[in-house]
C-alpha cells in the first residue's frame, strides 16, 4: 500500500511559528524532502526531530522526483518542506505534488505561515481580490513582458523580491505601471520586520540611499478602472505635447505635462517630439 505525502508549512522567519501538528507530522514521517537540507536541519534540531532528509530543489527535481515517488509508492510517508513558508507555492514542490496525484498518492496539507498572505494582512491594501505573481524573471525581456501583461490588472498584486534585485525591479514596475501606491514588507516575523508605504518613486529614492537588506514582499495597488478608461495612449500623449508646444510651451515642459496626464515617462514623450 502506498504511503502519503504531507505538504508541511514551515516558519518564514521566527521558528516558534512551527505548529504543533507540523512538528508531529515531521516526527512521524519516514523521510523529508527539503529545498535546502542545511536550512531544514536547523529547524529539525530546534524541535529535536531526527529524520532522513533528501535534497529536492529546482535544479534536481527532475531526477529526484521519480525517486521520491517510488519510495512513497513502496509504502513510505514523505513530508515536503521549503526553506520558508508553504511548499508548492512559487516552489519546486508543486511538481512533486502533481506527480503524486498522477500516481494516485494521497496528498495532505499541513498549513503553516505564508509570506504573501502575512504581508498582505499587514499592508492595509485591498485584500478581497488579489493575485500572486511570485518572483519576476531575471531575463529582462521576460520580466518586461510579465509586467506589461499586468498593466491593467485591477486586483492587488503581490511579488517576492531579493535585495540585490529590488531597485531594478521597482524601476521596471514604475516604467510598466506608472506611479502607484505600494507597500513593501521586509523580513517578515524576524527582528527587523518593517512595513513601508511608498510610491514607486519614493521607494526608489529611499532604497538608493539605504541599500536593501533581507527578503522583500512587494504589494502594489491595482489599476484604477476609471483612470485606465480615461488614460491617454502614447500617441495621444505625444499629440498633447505637440499641441502644448504649439501654444508656446518648451519641449521639456510639454513632455512633462503630457507624462503627468498619461502615465508615460517624460523621456519617452520627449524623444518623440524633438
Amino acid at each position: 500500500m502506498a504511503g502519503k505525502i504531507y505538504v508541511v508549512g514551515t516558519p518564514i522567519g521566527n521558528l516558534s511559528d512551527l505548529s504543533p501538528r507540523a512538528a508531529e507530522v515531521l516526527s512521524g514521517v519516514d523521510f523529508i524532502a527539503a529545498e535546502d537540507t542545511r536550512v531544514t536541519a536547523k529547524l529539525l534540531n530546534r524541535f529535536g526531530i531526527k529524520k532522513e532528509t533528501v535534497s529536492y530543489y529546482e535544479h534536481n527535481k527532475a531526477q529526484k522526483g521519480e525517486y521520491l515517488i517510488s519510495r512513497v509508492l513502496a509504502g513510505e510517508d514523505l513530508a515536503i518542506v521549503s526553506d520558508a513558508g508553504m511548499p508548492a507555492i512559487s516552489d519546486p514542490g508543486e511538481d512533486i505534488v502533481r506527480q503524486a496525484h498522477e500516481n494516485g498518492i494521497t496528498v495532505e496539507s499541513v498549513p503553516g505561515p505564508s509570506a504573501l498572505i502575512s504581508a498582505l494582512s499587514i499592508s492595509g491594501f485591498p485584500s478581497g481580490r488579489f493575485c500572486f505573481e511570485g518572483f519576476l524573471s531575471v531575463n529582462r525581456i521576460s520580466r518586461t513582458k510579465h509586467l506589461e501583461e499586468l498593466k491593467g490588472e485591477t486586483r492587488t498584486m503581490i511579488f517576492y523580491e531579493a535585495p540585490h534585485k529590488l531597485l531594478r525591479t521597482l524601476g521596471d514596475m514604475l516604467a510598466a505601471f506608472g506611479e502607484r501606491e505600494i507597500c513593501i514588507v521586509k523580513e517578515l516575523t524576524k527582528i527587523h520586520e518593517t512595513v513601508y508605504h511608498f510610491t514607486f518613486t519614493s521607494a526608489i529614492e529611499f532604497f538608493e540611499a539605504d541599500p536593501p537588506k533581507g527578503e522583500y514582499v512587494v504589494i502594489i495597488k491595482g489599476a484604477d478602472k476609471e483612470k485606465e478608461k480615461n488614460a491617454l495612449t502614447l500617441t495621444e500623449a505625444q499629440n498633447l505635447a505637440q499641441k502644448l508646444m504649439s501654444e508656446g510651451m518648451s519641449a521639456s515642459s510639454a513632455a512633462k505635462e503630457a507624462a503627468a496626464a498619461s502615465g508615460f515617462k517624460k523621456g519617452e514623450i520627449y524623444k518623440a517630439i524633438i
